[in-house]
C-alpha cells in the first residue's frame, strides 16, 4: 500500500471513532440492498442508499446555492470533521454520506467554482498518489451537489463495474502514440472516451482538445461531463462521459412514473443509486437504458466529436 493511501485509511478509521454521523452512515452500508441487471456486454448494480437523498435531491439552482452556506468551505465544516492536505490546494475529507466502503471528498481550500479545465492534471496526480482509489469528477450540472466549490471524490478501487468493463467492452481506437491510447467504448449504452496513458502531459493535452470540442450550453460555464480516473501498473485510465442533460424526465415525473435518480459519475460507472426504496424495488433494466440514453450525448454527437479529433492538427502531428 502506498503511504498516501495509508494516510487516507487512517483518517477514515479515526473519523469513524470521532464522528457519529459518519460512523452511522458507513455502518449502514453493511445493510444496503443491492441488485444487478445484466446487459449484453456489461452489468449494472443498483444500490438502495437512503443517506444519499441529500445529494440526489440537492437543489443546485443559483438561488438555492446563494441561500445556503457552502458545506465544503473549511470554516463551515462540522466541528468533528478533519482532513489531510493534498498538494497544498486541496484537503481530503471523509464523505459522511458514503456510497463506497471507503469514500472521500477532496475540495479545494479556496471557495471557487466547480470547473475542470485547469484541474484535470490535479486529478491525475491524485489518482497516482492514492492508487488504491478511483477518483471521480461530477460537473456542475452532472451530479455535483456543490457546484459552487471545486472538488473531486474518491472511492476504493474494485467497487465500480467500469473498472472491469473497459477490459471486455469493444473499443474503437481513435488516437495512439507510444505512451497513450484514446478509445471510444462501444455497446455501453452511454458514450464514453477512454484515455489510457503513461504520459501525464499528453493526457492533459488530449483532455483539453476534447474539452474544446464539447458544447457549452447557454448559461453554463463548462461542457457537461463526468470523469472517472484510476492509476494501475504505471498507467492512468480516464473515462470521460459527455452529458446532454442534468436529470432525466423520470426525476421530475409524478406518481408511478417518478424515479428519484440524479445520475453522476458513480451511476455512469455502473452503480445506480436509489435513495428511495420504492425506486429500488421498481426500477427496471429498461429504465436504466432510457436514463442513460437521455442524459448522455447521442451517437451522432459522439461521432461528430470523434471525427473532429481525428481531423485535428494535434492528432496529425
Amino acid at each position: 500500500m502506498d503511504r498516501t493511501s495509508k494516510e487516507a485509511k487512517e483518517l477514515l478509521q479515526s473519523q469513524l471513532k470521532e464522528w457519529d454521523l459518519a460512523r452511522i452512515n458507513f455502518e449502514a452500508l453493511n445493510r444496503v440492498k443491492t441488485k444487478e441487471f445484466h446487459f449484453d456486454e456489461f452489468k449494472t448494480r443498483v444500490q438502495f442508499n437512503p443517506a444519499r437523498i441529500q445529494s440526489s435531491a440537492a437543489k443546485v439552482d443559483a438561488k438555492s446555492i446563494q441561500e445556503r452556506k457552502c458545506f465544503l468551505c473549511p470554516n463551515n465544516l462540522p466541528k468533528e470533521q478533519r482532513g489531510i492536505d493534498f498538494a497544498k490546494n486541496y484537503q481530503i475529507l471523509v464523505n459522511p454520506f458514503p456510497i463506497f466502503p471507503e469514500h472521500f471528498t477532496i475540495p479545494t481550500y479556496e471557495h471557487t467554482d466547480q470547473l475542470i479545465f485547469n484541474r484535470y492534471g490535479d486529478r491525475l496526480d491524485l489518482a497516482k498518489s492514492r492508487c488504491e482509489y478511483t477518483i471521480f469528477y461530477n460537473g456542475p450540472k452532472c451530479g455535483a451537489s456543490a457546484p459552487d466549490h471545486a472538488h473531486f471524490q474518491a472511492g476504493i478501487k474494485g467497487f465500480l463495474p467500469i473498472e472491469n468493463d473497459i477490459e471486455s467492452l469493444p473499443k474503437e481506437t481513435i488516437y495512439r502514440t507510444e505512451s497513450t491510447a484514446v478509445s471510444v467504448l462501444k455497446n455501453y449504452q452511454r458514450n464514453c472516451f477512454l484515455i489510457e496513458t503513461k504520459d501525464r502531459e499528453e493526457a492533459i493535452r488530449f483532455f483539453k482538445l476534447l474539452y474544446s470540442l464539447l458544447e457549452i450550453k447557454e448559461e453554463d460555464t463548462e461542457p457537461m461531463m463526468n470523469i472517472i480516473t484510476w492509476y494501475d501498473n504505471d498507467i492512468w485510465y480516464s473515462c470521460i462521459f459527455p452529458r446532454e442533460k442534468h436529470r432525466p424526465a423520470c426525476f421530475f415525473a409524478e406518481g408511478e412514473e417518478n424515479l428519484l435518480i440524479s445520475p453522476a459519475s458513480v451511476d455512469l460507472g455502473g452503480v445506480f443509486i436509489t435513495p428511495l426504496e420504492k425506486d429500488f424495488e421498481k426500477i427496471t433494466k429498461e429504465d436504466i437504458s432510457l436514463i442513460l440514453k437521455e442524459i448522455c450525448i447521442d451517437s451522432q454527437q459522439m461521432q461528430s466529436i470523434t471525427d473532429k479529433i481525428k481531423q485535428s492538427v494535434w492528432n496529425q502531428k
